[in-house]
């Protein structure tokens, strides 16, 4: 039980810094308008509301290749025998 409330902070948490980092923006398209109730002498008659509608925009990651160069740099192996030899030779 923990665990799924952990995961639903952590899905909360991301949503708000989606959204207040401008990646997520939810503008409200069409205003909620609660339903009209009516009570006469017969009884009372409702007719419906409008539920408001959201239209989501998300940012997009464009992801890519490119050819690059790179530099290896040169290992060189020398056996135990032979370093003193070449500490000399570099010095």
């Amino acid at each position: 039980m923990r665990i799924i409330l952990f995961i639903l902070i952590l899905a909360v948490a991301a949503l708000l810094l989606a959204i207040g980092t401008g990646f997520v923006r939810i503008p409200m398209t069409r205003p909620a308008q609660p339903p009209k109730v009516s009570v006469n002498g017969k009884g009372v008659s409702v007719q419906g509301g409008q539920t408001p509608t959201f239209d989501i925009e998300t940012g997009s990651v464009a992801v890519g290749t490119k050819t690059s160069n790179v530099s290896v740099p040169v290992v060189k192996v020398v056996p135990p025998g032979q370093q003193a030899n070449t500490v000399n030779q570099a010095g």
